[in-house]
C-alpha cells in the first residue's frame, strides 16, 4: 500500500471537498488516462486495487503511471467507545480527489485494451470516472 514515509502532523482535519482539480488535470505521460468526474476520497487500498486491475488486464504489456498519492491520514475510534476522550488513532491514508484529476495513465497498449483496463480500475472507486485519450484532451 502507498503511504508517506514521514509526515509533519500525525492527525489532520477532514477538510472540505469542493471545486475542480487545480493541478494534474491533463495527460502528462501516457496516451490514455482515467479521470475523476466527481469529488471523492480514495484509500491506499482502493488505489492498489485499481493498479492490480490495470496490470492484470494489460498483462504487463505497456507502462502505467499512478498520478495520485494518499498523503492525508484518517483516524478511527475503537469500537464500543463512548463519546469524547479526544480524536481516534490514525487508521490509514487517503487521497482527496477533485473533479478533473487524472488518476492513472497508460502507454504502449492498443486503444481498446487501454480503455477496458482503465474502466476496470474505475469500477473500484466510489465516484464516477471516465477514460480519456491524449488526442481528446488537446
Amino acid at each position: 500500500m502507498l503511504s508517506p514515509k514521514k509526515v509533519k502532523h500525525r492527525k489532520q482535519f477532514k477538510g472540505r471537498m469542493k471545486g475542480e482539480a487545480l493541478r494534474g488535470s491533463t495527460i502528462a505521460f501516457g496516451d490514455y488516462a482515467l479521470k475523476a468526474v466527481e469529488c471523492g476520497k480514495l484509500t491506499s487500498q482502493m488505489i492498489e486495487a485499481g493498479r492490480i486491475a490495470i496490470n492484470r488486464k494489460i498483462k504487463r504489456g505497456g507502462k502505467m503511471w499512478i498520478r495520485i498519492f494518499p498523503a492525508k491520514p484518517y483516524t478511527k475510534k475503537p469500537a464500543e467507545t463512548r463519546m469524547g476522550k479526544g480524536k481516534g488513532a490514525p487508521e490509514g491514508w487517503i487521497a482527496i480527489v477533485r473533479p478533473g484529476k487524472v488518476l492513472y495513465e497508460i502507454d504502449g497498449v492498443e486503444e481498446t485494451l487501454a480503455r477496458e483496463a482503465l474502466a476496470l480500475a474505475g469500477n473500484k472507486f466510489p465516484f464516477p470516472t471516465k477514460v480519456i485519450a491524449k488526442s481528446e484532451s488537446l
